[in-house]
């Protein structure tokens, strides 16, 4: 009933608007900041490989494989992190912003959200995650008052035509 209602509904799509800039301002805010003043991530990759996340009481890692992950491939690639999450979370913020592939940027934005708090990184995580779900979840409705009202049905078209000179050519 109540994805029904964020998927279909004219008022759940102006309260999702509103949602949308409050989520994508956060993440445009973060991602131009970094790009301007200069962004390393070596640091909390760092921070993350020294401290990981524990089990409270005993020294056993809670995310073995993230921790692993961070330490064989993040950190060694630190440069290319150092590119992917400011530019990431400008794009998450200009879609979510301008409505534009509303629901794969709310996925992304969900998905750095996870990958920090794996990190270790609490801060707004978790608050992010639960915005970014509820307009991820919300499909194309979350899009309605934006670009996405005249993207999706492009794309669609764009798609239909594909499929059928897949379809003559077999």
């Amino acid at each position: 009933m109540i994805i029904r209602f964020l998927r279909e509904n004219v008022f759940a799509a102006g309260l999702l608007l509103l949602l949308r800039l409050y989520v994508g301002w956060k993440w445009l805010d973060g991602g131009f900041h970094k790009l301007k003043d200069g962004f390393d991530a070596s640091g909390f990759l760092k921070g993350a490989v020294a401290n990981p996340v524990v089990e409270r009481g005993t020294n056993e890692l809670i995310y073995p494989t993230y921790t692993g992950f961070i330490k064989h491939f993040a950190l060694p690639n630190a440069g290319l992190f150092n590119w992917l999450i400011p530019f990431g979370e400008t794009l998450v913020g200009l879609g979510l912003i301008l409505g534009g592939l509303t629901a794969v940027a709310a996925f992304f934005g969900v998905f750095m959200n996870f990958m920090f708090a794996f990190a270790g990184s609490v801060s707004s995580n978790p608050w992010m995650i639960l915005l970014g779900a509820i307009i991820a979840i919300s499909g194309s409705n979350a899009g309605r008052l934006g670009l996405d009202y005249y993207l999706l049905p492009a794309l669609r078209k764009l798609r239909g035509k594909r499929e059928a000179q897949q379809e003559l050519a077999a």
